[in-house]
Parts: structure tokens; C-alpha cells; sequence
């Protein structure tokens, strides 16, 4: 996302954030994009749009911790009614089972390039050929299958405003 950004003449600064998880623990990731250079190097503590790829974790971590008001919520389930009514009533959210998706097209349940489709339809930060360049030099020979999974995570994305706007 980060360098597909970048190629588009903004900014943008993509960071994990890692402590002593084990395999299978809550971890985050960060991305900053901009207009303008970016000159903070601190962590994220009240984003815009939060993405959740284990739809596990809206039941054990506080996934809303910190994001703005009218923010962007976009979950990997397998429905709108399987998300907490607490998160559908105060955000925006978009919902796919990318589960489903990467198993049907990429063959194994990873999800990361699914619900980069997601989160594209659902901020429309930037255009989804844009990543096309990226990803082909991120997974050479799978790069195919990869675009076509976030090509269609896009194109099944659901999006719901809050109830509560």
C-alpha cells in the first residue's frame, strides 16, 4: 500500500509495532498516507480506519481503541450481523469473509491481500490498479492470484454507515 502511494507522488510511512507476542498473537501494523511529508515518527494512537483481519479478536481486544469519530472499521467476517452492534451503531463498516476469498482463489487462508481490496473500496484512498506494481514485485509468480484476491474482495466488500452518525 505504502509504495503504491508513494509511486502516486504522496507520502506515506507503513510501520509494525511488535513486543514479545507469540505466533498467533494480536499484532498491529501501521500505515500514515498523506498529501504532505510526514514528518511524525511516533505510534498511531487515534487512526482513521482500523482493519481487522482475525474477526476473533472483536470479542478480546478493544479493535475501536482510539479511532476517530465517523472512523472506518473494515473486518474480515462473513457477515454485517456478525460484527458488534456497538462497532455498526458509532463507525463506518466494511465487512468480507476473506477467509472464504484467499481459500477460493489464492488456495490457503491468508488474508492480508484480500482485505487490502477492503480496505480500498471502502476508503477509496487510492484506485485498485495502482497496486498492481507492488504486488507483482511482492509475489513475482503468485502476484496474479493475489491481485485477483483483492480484485474480488473489492468488488464483495460490503459497506454500512453507522446507525448513530
Amino acid at each position: 500500500m505504502a509504495q503504491a502511494v508513494i509511486a502516486e507522488g504522496r507520502f506515506a510511512q507503513a510501520f509494525p509495532s511488535f513486543g514479545p507476542e507469540r505466533r498467533g498473537a494480536p499484532v498491529q501494523a501501521f500505515i500514515r498516507i498523506s498529501d504532505k511529508q510526514i514528518r511524525i515518527r511516533a505510534d498511531v494512537t487515534e487512526p482513521d480506519i482500523v482493519i481487522v483481519l482475525d474477526p476473533g479478536l472483536l470479542t478480546i481486544v478493544n479493535v475501536t481503541a482510539g479511532l476517530k469519530k465517523g472512523g472506518l472499521v473494515v473486518v474480515n467476517s462473513k457477515s454485517l450481523d456478525a460484527i458488534p452492534r456497538e462497532i455498526r451503531d458509532n463507525y463506518r463498516v466494511a465487512c468480507i469473509d476473506a477467509n472464504v476469498v484467499a481459500k477460493e482463489v489464492l488456495g490457503v487462508p491468508i488474508v492480508n491481500t484480500t482485505m487490502l481490496g477492503a480496505f480500498i473500496k471502502a476508503s477509496g484512498v487510492i484506485a485498485l490498479e495502482a497496486l498492481s506494481e507492488p504486488i507483482n514485485h511482492r509475489f513475482g509468480k503468485l502476484a496474479e492470484k493475489n491481485f485477483n484476491a483483492m480484485k474480488r474482495a473489492y468488488d464483495e466488500t460490503q459497506v454500512k454507515e453507522p446507525a448513530n452518525a
